[in-house]
This record gives C-alpha cells, sequence and structure tokens, in this order.
C-alpha cells in the first residue's frame, strides 16, 4: 500500500482492476487489440532501429566492430518495425512460430520422458509435458489462421492475472 497525501492506494488492486479492463477490452475487441499491439510493437522497433542505427554510425571510427554490429541490428529493427505498422498479421505470424517450436520441443521432452520412464511422477510428468506440447501446437495452427485468437488468448492471460492480483493480499 502507498500513502498519496492521507489517502491510501493500494497498487496491488489497481494493477488488478486496469489489467481486467484491458484482458476484457482484447476478448470483447479482439480486431482492434492485435492491431494496437502491432502497432504499437511496430513503432518501438522502428524508433529502437533508428536510435541504435544512428547510435552504430557515429561510432564507426572509434569502435568498428561494435559500430557494425550496432548497424547491423538497427536496420533489422526498422524492417522488423515497418512490418509491424503495415503488415498487422506480423505480430500472430510471430506468435505462432513461437508456439510451433515451444510445441515441439514440449513434445521430444514429453516422448523422451516416456521412452525413459525412470519412476512414476516423471511419467506422469512426461504425459503433463506431452499434453501441453499438443495444445501448444493447436494453439500455433488457431493463431497462424486466425490472428484473432492471439488477442483473444491474450485477453484471457490478462483477466487472469488481474483477478490474481485481487485476491491477492
Amino acid at each position: 500500500m502507498i500513502s498519496n497525501g492521507g489517502e491510501i492506494v493500494n497498487v496491488e488492486k489497481t494493477a488488478g482492476l486496469t489489467t481486467i479492463i484491458l484482458g476484457l477490452i482484447c476478448i470483447i475487441f479482439p480486431m482492434f487489440s492485435s492491431e494496437f499491439v502491432s502497432i504499437i510493437v511496430g513503432l518501438s522497433l522502428l524508433f529502437f532501429g533508428i536510435s541504435t542505427a544512428f547510435m552504430g554510425y557515429n561510432m564507426r571510427y572509434d569502435m568498428d566492430a561494435l559500430s557494425k554490429v550496432l548497424l547491423v541490428i538497427g536496420i533489422i529493427s526498422i524492417v522488423l518495425g515497418i512490418l509491424f505498422l503495415f503488415f498487422i498479421n506480423a505480430l500472430s505470424f510471430l506468435v505462432s512460430i513461437q508456439l510451433y517450436i515451444v510445441g515441439f520441443i514440449m513434445l521430444v521432452f514429453g516422448i523422451s520422458g516416456l521412452i525413459t520412464r525412470m519412476n512414476t511422477i516423471s511419467v506422469l510428468t512426461s504425459i503433463i509435458v506431452l499434453v501441453m506440447g499438443i495444445v501448444s501446437l493447436a494453439l500455433a495452427v488457431f493463431s497462424l489462421n486466425e490472428p484473432i485468437y492471439i488477442a483473444i488468448i491474450m485477453g484471457v492471460g490478462l483477466v487472469i492475472e488481474g483477478v490474481s492480483f485481487l485476491i491477492a493480499d
């Protein structure tokens, strides 16, 4: 709790309510929220890329290797920023690729755990990891086909996080 001029403000409760409201906006207006997130990410990458490229360009005489690395990172960030700004589905594509990678890794770990069968807990854990890998792959397919799913999943996650803030004491 923070005291603010005699008034007590509970930061966790405020964060919880704000997070729930943002989550509900994502669930109710999924296209708006995915476009908004993509634009924010695009602008952030664009500004980061411009500043990094300028920093790399200005350092070209002092530290040649570092300046080249910064210049390359800046250019890549600028290109990704433009992609996120003008191609709204770029965010869902990247999230989908990430879910595919996580899903395949979980499948490999789950199957390898089932093959080794060290003990009962290890088999149970391997089954859970295997199921989570399948769920992750299903989410990847859904998010690649329909970018709206990413916004809805993000909204549900925000609501759950907001509720956890509210009940934490």
